[in-house]
């Protein structure tokens, strides 16, 4: 499940799967090759959106390639709302967050 914060489009998450499956790619290039049926304008208005956000890096020359942070939403990974990394499960042992040591029931 994806966490997608409010400020969010449905075309924002057809450009991180075509950049995440691509490594790299234009508006133009997006529209072109990738299940996106929205405008070039569109697409490259999102483009900025989400590189001011941090979850693509412009590279110059209206190319663009996601980050960890894009990469960790796919994943279902990072609230886009908040800007929370959803931490998994781990062997059931509980962390201090503070500290990141491990409190274990005495």
């Amino acid at each position: 499940m994806r966490y997608a914060g409010n400020w969010m489009t449905a075309v924002d998450d057809r450009i991180l799967e075509y950049l995440s499956e691509h490594e790299s790619g234009s508006p133009t290039k997006m529209k072109r090759e990738g299940p996106i049926r929205y405008s070039r304008q569109q697409v490259h208005r999102r483009c900025k959106m989400l590189a001011e956000k941090g979850l693509i890096n412009d590279l110059g020359n209206g190319v663009y390639m996601i980050t960890e942070d894009g990469e960790a939403y796919l994943g279902g990974r990072l609230d886009t709302e908040d800007w929370v990394y959803i931490d998994e499960e781990t062997d059931g042992d509980n962390h201090d967050g503070s500290t990141g040591d491990t409190i274990t029931d005495s």
